[in-house]
């Protein structure tokens, strides 16, 4: 159902931070190609070199970095996606 899907994922802060490196091992297992999104908050529980090495893609960190701005970056990642998935932590 996952294979040959793109997901584009944004990691927030909090536990779900933690928990998105077993998502990406997961969806990748399953043929996805996943392209990690870390915030800043996120990059408080995770490092964007174990969101890379797990998704074996670059992760974004800028949103407006100009040298992926060249070709509008922003608005190409989600263009790419198949799905996007948000994940952070929940207030409850």
């Amino acid at each position: 159902m996952l294979a040959d899907k793109r997901i584009l994922l944004i990691v927030g802060g909090g536990i779900a931070a933690y928990k998105a490196l077993e998502l990406i091992r997961l969806l990748r297992k399953a043929g996805a190609a996943v392209t990690p999104v870390l915030t800043r908050a996120g990059a408080e529980f995770v490092t964007p070199l174990s969101l890379s090495a797990l998704a074996e893609a670059k992760v974004y960190q800028a949103l407006f970095d100009l040298t992926d701005e060249a070709e509008m970056g922003h608005i190409q990642l989600s263009r790419a996606a198949d799905l996007v998935v948000v994940a952070r932590r929940r207030r409850i």
